[in-house]
This record gives C-alpha cells, sequence and structure tokens, in this order.
C-alpha cells in the first residue's frame, strides 16, 4: 500500500464524521457509511490487529512498530472523526430530526438506498446461495426494525451486554447501533449517564463496547477471509431491510414520555398521500435524489484517486 499523506488522513477523519453523523441517527448505521466510503475492511482488519501480541511487539521491537502494526495512523484519525461528530453534529441533528424528520430521512433513503447497490456490485459471483443469503439478511434486519422497544434497564450487566451488542450493530452496514440501544431500553440510561457524567454506568458500556467490538471483528474479519460473497450478500440484506426502518412518512401509534420529552415508540409506515400533515414530497424527492447520487459521486472519486 502507498504511503498515506496527512490529506489522506484528513479524508479518513472526514469519512469517520460521516460514520460519526450516522451512529447518533437511531436507524442509520455508521458500517453502512464506512462501507460506501471504501475504509470497511480495513477498519475491520485494523481492529481485528488489537490483541495481546501488540503488547510483544511493542516491548520487543518499540512504538513505532507496535503503531504500525495497530495502524495507529488510520484508526487515530477515523475515530478523531467520529468523535468530533459525535460531540459537534449530535445537536444539530437531534434538531433536524425534531423539526425536519421528513426531510432528513429522505437524505438517508436515498443514501442507504444506493448503498445497496454499491455493496451488491462488490459479490463477485451470483448463485441461489448468495441471492438466500441476501433474503435471510433483508428479513432480519425488517424484523429488527419491527421490534417494539423495551422498558429502561438499569442493571450494569445489562448496560455491559446492551454495549457490546450496540457497537457489534454500528460496525455492521444496514443495522444502527442507536436503534439497537432504542429495542433493548437502554437508550435514554446511557444518554442520561453521558449528560450527568455517571462514570460507572458510561464505563461499565464502554467495557462492553470495547469487548463486543474485538471479538466481533474477529468473526467478520474471518467471514471476509473464507466467505466473502456470502458475507457481502448478507451485509447487502441487512441494508435492504433496514430501508423499513428509515422510510420518511411514518403514522405515529404509540408515544411514551421521559421527564419533559415526548419519544415515539411504536409507528408505522405510510405512503406520502396517507400522511397526516404536509408531506413536503417534492422537496423530500429531491434530498433522496441528492443523497443517491451522492454516494456514486463519491465512489467515482475514490475509483479516480
Amino acid at each position: 500500500m502507498k504511503a498515506r499523506q496527512l490529506l489522506d488522513y484528513i479524508f479518513i477523519a472526514l469519512k469517520g464524521m460521516a460514520m460519526g453523523a450516522a451512529d447518533v441517527v437511531p436507524g442509520v448505521s455508521g458500517g453502512t457509511i464506512a462501507f460506501i466510503s471504501g475504509i470497511y475492511e480495513e477498519l475491520i482488519t485494523s481492529i481485528n490487529n488489537i490483541n495481546l501480541s501488540l503488547i510483544t511487539t511493542l516491548r520487543k521491537e518499540g512504538f513505532k512498530a507496535f503503531w504500525n502494526k495497530l495502524n495507529g495512523n488510520f484508526l487515530l484519525a477515523l475515530f478523531l472523526g467520529i468523535f468530533t461528530s459525535v460531540l459537534s453534529l449530535a445537536k444539530f441533528l437531534s434538531w433536524l430530526l425534531e423539526n425536519h424528520p421528513i426531510l432528513l430521512w429522505s437524505f438517508f433513503f436515498g443514501l442507504v438506498l444506493a448503498s445497496i447497490f454499491l455493496v451488491g456490485k462488490e459479490i463477485s459471483k451470483w448463485n441461489l446461495g448468495t441471492i438466500a443469503i441476501l433474503l435471510i439478511g433483508a428479513a432480519i434486519a425488517y424484523f429488527i426494525t419491527e421490534l417494539p422497544a423495551n422498558e429502561n434497564v438499569d442493571g450494569l450487566p445489562y448496560l455491559f451486554l446492551s454495549g457490546a451488542l450496540a457497537i457489534c450493530a454500528m460496525i455492521l452496514p444496514g443495522i444502527s447501533g442507536a436503534f439497537i440501544l432504542v429495542l433493548l431500553g437502554s437508550y435514554k440510561t446511557i444518554l442520561d449517564a453521558v449528560h450527568e457524567r455517571d462514570l460507572k454506568i458510561v464505563i461499565t458500556v464502554a467495557l462492553g463496547a470495547i469487548f463486543g467490538l474485538l471479538s466481533f471483528a474477529k468473526l467478520l474479519k474471518w467471514m471476509f477471509s473464507h466467505y466473502k460473497n456470502m458475507t457481502l450478500a448478507l451485509l447487502t440484506g441487512f441494508i435492504l431491510g433496514s430501508l423499513n426502518k428509515i422510510w420518511p412518512w411514518k403514522k405515529v401509534l404509540e408515544t411514551k414520555t421521559f421527564g419533559d420529552k415526548t419519544k415515539v415508540i411504536d409507528d408505522m409506515n405510510v405512503w406520502p398521500s396517507s400522511f397526516e400533515g404536509e408531506n413536503q414530497l417534492l422537496l423530500a424527492i429531491i434530498l433522496a435524489i441528492i443523497g443517491f447520487s451522492l454516494i456514486f459521486i463519491l465512489e467515482k472519486l475514490a475509483s479516480k484517486k
């Protein structure tokens, strides 16, 4: 691989910012952004390199060898982008979700729809097996998006498990880690803990996330090494099934009040013509087309580079 320059790492950080922005929205996966921006397999490989042998490398060969084996520059740039995005864009995205949900979901719908073609294009051999795996992946993702949200659960073992499952979802294209936390009933508990700086809960969730990330990355790396076409088909199915969650026009079926905020905990998709209120159809279609086109523009730029 050609040695990266500073500009390359700036672009990696920008991709991390896009992943972070996606991860704070329940319904959009940072893993999807990683895949369509061309860094998914490198991310999985780099995470998979984090093991006890790194300590041996550090002790015997020094920090430079340790950092190179870790792919430290890549991970540092990417996670700086993710954390910067989460801290700076989360409030703005929350505002958009609150005030312009149809327009935001339309943009994401176009973006995710295009990523289905982009990921599916990577499958080198289509047969009955890959088609079946794709349909199974789509069914699993659709089923997950239809699950009702649980009540908040505050037990530390449960929160550890929530962190582990959420981080696994975050690195899977098509399945949103934030949405998994909503389903598990831990979303509000963890958000409150971050805002109130409850270190006991934050550390518990972080340890669960680290455990889930390191263990799940090994499985993904093994799947890519041995069953790449099947894995890509499964991930394409996950993205396809997730479209159910990010359909822009919804009818609210049930809400719940948390403190001074009311959250939607159950809804159903409707056609724009059946939407109660202004459906903003023309602007929504334009934003969906922009999102759809953006993915292929980014792919063209990446392939030229």
